[in-house]
């Protein structure tokens, strides 16, 4: 009898939680799908062939693209992902394999933490007092630069958390043949936890590309072409920023159309991730 009471008790505790967990959900999916509906909608309006071919119209006028914000976003994110991918790769082998036992590592994982999380506007005004003051204006270069401050921690928590996974057998039987330790980690572990570390770097690749603030501080923003990353640059994210409140129907429609395609390029890097991840776990 008692048994019976204990059972019920937790079917019911167990009910409950699951009714809680499927309404969480079901909660959660009905805004994504509700701002997917609405960004489709409207981000359709001004879609063609014109977004990947023409500039942005001035005031007032019809027609145009985001040829300009199309290719700032690109050269300022390319950039950024090639000055910060590297470091973050080494500073996370370091952690990892040469050095794992320093009293140093922790409170490098805890910096690396707090800089995982700080603000994006933070970055940028750094980077505005850093390097846009000094040379005296507005670049690309600058935009990357602060771009590759936020590519940096996720690259290092993703390399220090894949390397990590990596057995140790594989290292002892490398070593074991005589292999030295820079060979080991560059022929055995990183080919181990390769798809690890692809997932790693698309996911700092999606992160970055719909930043505004640190491009607001630094690239600035360019209504004309151009692909001279010493000179202000436009990028998609400004220009959701600065179309979406504008007394202009057109250039609002345009911001919407900006919207889906970040949309959906993050969209499309988060599958990548996730496929690599998954092709990586059932490698281990």
């Amino acid at each position: 009898m008692k048994i019976s009471r204990i059972y019920l008790r937790r079917q019911i505790f167990n009910t409950i939680g699951m009714s809680f967990a499927v309404l969480s959900t079901i909660f959660g999916l009905f805004f994504l799908f509700w701002i997917l509906y609405i960004l489709i909608s409207h981000g359709t309006a001004a879609l063609s062939m014109d977004i990947f071919t023409q500039d942005i119209p001035p005031p007032g006028f019809e027609g145009g693209g985001l040829r300009n914000a199309i290719v700032g976003s690109l050269l300022t994110s390319l950039f950024g992902m090639l000055i910060g991918t590297p470091i973050g790769i080494l500073a996370g082998t370091y952690m990892s394999e040469f050095d794992p036992h320093s009293k140093i590592i922790p409170v490098i994982r805890f910096l690396n933490d707090i800089l995982l999380s700080a603000p994006s506007i933070v970055i940028g005004v750094f980077i505005y007092i850093a390097i846009v003051v000094p040379f005296g204006h507005f670049s690309g270069w600058a935009g990357s630069v602060a771009l590759s401050l936020i590519v940096i921690p996720v690259v290092v928590r993703t390399t220090d958390d894949m390397l990590k996974l990596v057995p140790n057998y594989m290292r002892e039987a490398a070593a074991a043949l005589g292999a030295p330790k820079w060979k080991i980690t560059t022929s055995i572990v990183y080919r181990a936890a390769m798809s690890g570390l692809v997932t790693g770097v698309i996911l700092a690749l999606a992160r970055i590309i719909g930043e505004t603030a640190p491009l607001l501080f630094t690239a600035l923003g360019n209504q004309f072409y151009n692909d001279n990353m010493n000179e202000p640059m436009s990028a998609l994210p400004v220009i959701i920023y600065n179309f979406a409140m504008s007394p202009y129907e057109h250039w609002q429609d345009l911001a919407w159309t900006a919207s889906l395609l970040i949309t959906l390029f993050v969209l499309i890097l988060n599958i990548l991730a996730r496929t690599f991840l998954k092709s990586s776990g059932k490698r281990a």
